[in-house]
């Protein structure tokens, strides 16, 4: 399993089924496709070969705001590895992308993937100016040897909503983890070095870990949040503050977790942090003790929050 940044290196030594997405996210409509096209593939002895995007076409066409992304392209690929996918082809989108015929494109992908078929979305399109529906693609398959299978959406559970990553945007900016979890499958995730802080939260006895994360990937709103920390390939339970720290007259978002149980320095370590619940919104106190006080609340919310789910 690889993950590439050109079709021409992809190489595959058997006959393969594409999927084409920008899968940001890879919340549980993305991962019903993948998986079916996956067991397709190896029902067929055929390899099942992701193609996806970076930078966001959004973020070429639309100019949207600067943190916009669910999920970092290293990310990403690894969880559409993980899903069984043989190769990930991250293709870089830029104005000669957005230009490129879907003749062009679908020409690229049978004699570089050898594809045989194709599985997309149901309101797929590709090629300038989307001219490449699934009609076309289609009616290209027939010409050029390949089948189209085009996947309904998927809706949330109890709901007639669809799962999108639009929604989801939403959902972690307003701090709605839980419900962001019912379209992932998975918690919320932000990956990052672990930076040197200005210190403060070891000086009071409650240490923080000062997480480096993409500065392009959306951070749940500002608040304190019940959530797991994995370091390596251990776990911990954390108590983590986003925000501006307004007591201190702060002004830069930071991402602070407080690692319950744990007395390691690990600055410059890769921490992978879990939101799971808001416990609060961010407030400004009046005195380091009512600041104390609350600290120690939250620490033992958190602690009842992720021992209950611990449970489940």
């Amino acid at each position: 399993m690889t993950h590439l940044t050109k079709l021409e290196d992809a190489k595959p030594d058997s006959d393969s089924l594409v999927t084409i997405g920008v899968f940001d996210g890879v919340h549980l409509g993305h991962q019903s496709l993948i998986k079916r096209l996956v067991k397709s593939a190896r029902e067929a002895a055929r390899r099942a070969i992701v193609i996806t995007f970076f930078p966001h076409p959004d973020k070429v066409l639309d100019e949207v705001a600067d943190r916009y992304y669910l999920t970092t392209p290293e990310q990403r690929a690894a969880l559409l590895l993980q899903l069984g996918v043989d190769t990930v082809v991250t293709l870089q989108f830029g104005d000669a992308m957005r230009r490129l015929p879907a003749t062009t494109f679908v020409d690229q992908l049978v004699a570089r993937l050898r594809m045989k078929e194709l599985w997309v979305g149901a309101d797929f399109a590709l090629g300038f100016q989307r001219e490449g529906d699934i009609r076309f693609l289609r009616a290209q398959g027939r010409s050029r040897g390949f089948s189209v299978t085009a996947v309904e959406l998927i809706t949330q559970e109890h709901s007639e909503s669809f799962i999108r990553s639009s929604k989801l945007r939403e959902l972690v900016r307003r701090g709605e983890m839980r419900q962001a979890k019912t379209m992932l499958g998975r918690h919320y995730a932000l990956i990052g070095e672990v930076a040197r802080g200005e210190g403060r939260g070891r000086k009071i006895g409650v240490p923080t870990a000062n997480l480096n994360a993409w500065p392009e990937q959306i951070i749940p709103a500002n608040g304190v949040y019940a959530s797991w920390a994995k370091l390596d390939e251990d776990i911990f339970l954390a108590a983590t503050n986003v925000g501006r720290r307004p007591t201190f007259g702060g002004k830069d978002i930071s991402v602070e977790p407080h690692l319950l149980d744990f007395d390691r320095d690990i600055y410059g370590a890769q921490l992978e942090l879990r939101f799971v619940e808001r416990l609060r919104m961010e407030r400004k106190f009046t005195g380091m003790d009512d600041l104390l006080l609350q600290i120690q609340d939250d620490i033992a919310a958190a602690r009842a929050c992720l021992e209950k789910e611990r449970a489940l």
